[in-house]
């Protein structure tokens, strides 16, 4: 059987020369709405869907993708910085061989490395780009200045939220951040917890509604799940719900959820990198 190190060696010879990933942060104006359930299993269905998948918790001192997979990282970002080591060395694999990469604690802010080592990073993840097809970026809750450069420069940002009004309010104060950084980055909704499907699309309408009057600007929605106690008893096995309940509701309707977007939002060329326009935003203080 491979261990961990035989994996990932293998994993990045098969994908090094590929086109650089897409790359998607996954943001929500408040905590405790699921965000980062939702990436590790989404993750993990992207994976099904026979893609190369990373998870990077950007939520620097307060991650917590590792507890939700039950598992105890050897590295974290941190020590890409600390110990000075290649970003390829501090990557985890978690259920299913889920490349990940544990947030840590001990650095308030990439931003404020000096010009050396954030060249470092820079280069660092330029390499990983090209060992994957998707790169998730697991935020933390509500804008900082650290998160709004980091998600304006994805691709694409899926921001979570419930149908509970306070969650909606403070969804739309982060999409609001984000269009005021870059208002031609592609937004789209994930509406979690919902009661039912109709449920979830009025969720979706009333807030694109708002979105589309004051902030003058489209977002689409990702999809639906629902409210389905699977995920609290997943949560509390410490495994992805699509692993621990696989028949479940929520693991049905997110199976549905990723092949349709794989569907819909097949990946193209783009004209910039993460790196490239992480850059400019960086340099625009």
């Amino acid at each position: 059987m491979k261990d961990q190190a035989e994996t990932l060696r293998q994993r990045m010879q098969d994908m090094d020369g590929k086109q650089q990933a897409k790359t998607i942060a996954i943001a929500s104006g408040k905590g405790g709405v699921g965000k980062s359930n939702f990436c590790i299993n989404f993750a993990l269905q992207l994976m099904r869907n026979d893609k190369k998948v990373l998870v990077f918790d950007f939520d620097i001192g307060m991650g917590n993708i590792d507890i939700l997979m039950g598992k105890s990282p050897r590295r974290t970002f941190i020590d890409l910085f600390r110990e000075g080591m290649s970003i390829r060395d501090i990557i985890e694999l978690g259920p299913e061989s889920l490349s990940y990469i544990a947030g840590g604690s001990g650095l308030s802010t990439i931003f404020e490395l000096d010009q050396a080592k954030f060249a470092y990073f820079q280069s660092e993840f330029e390499q990983l780009s090209k060992s994957f097809d998707y790169i998730l970026f697991d935020m933390g809750a509500g804008a900082t200045h650290d998160s709004l450069h980091l998600i304006s420069a994805a691709h694409e940002a899926i921001v979570v939220t419930t149908p509970e009004p306070t969650s909606m309010t403070d969804g739309y104060a982060m999409i609001k951040h984000l269009v005021h950084k870059d208002k031609n980055l592609p937004i789209k909704i994930l509406v979690n917890r919902s009661l039912n499907e109709i449920n979830g699309k009025a969720t979706f309408n009333r807030l694109s509604l708002v979105v589309k009057r004051f902030l003058e600007v489209e977002v689409s929605l990702l999809g639906v799940l629902p409210d389905d106690r699977s995920v609290l008893e997943a949560v509390n096995n410490q495994r992805p719900f699509v692993i621990d309940r696989p028949k479940s509701k929520v693991s049905r309707s997110l199976d549905e959820l990723a092949r349709k977007y794989l569907n819909e939002y097949r990946r193209q060329e783009s004209t910039f990198s993460f790196v490239d326009k992480l850059k400019r935003f960086v340099f625009e203080r």
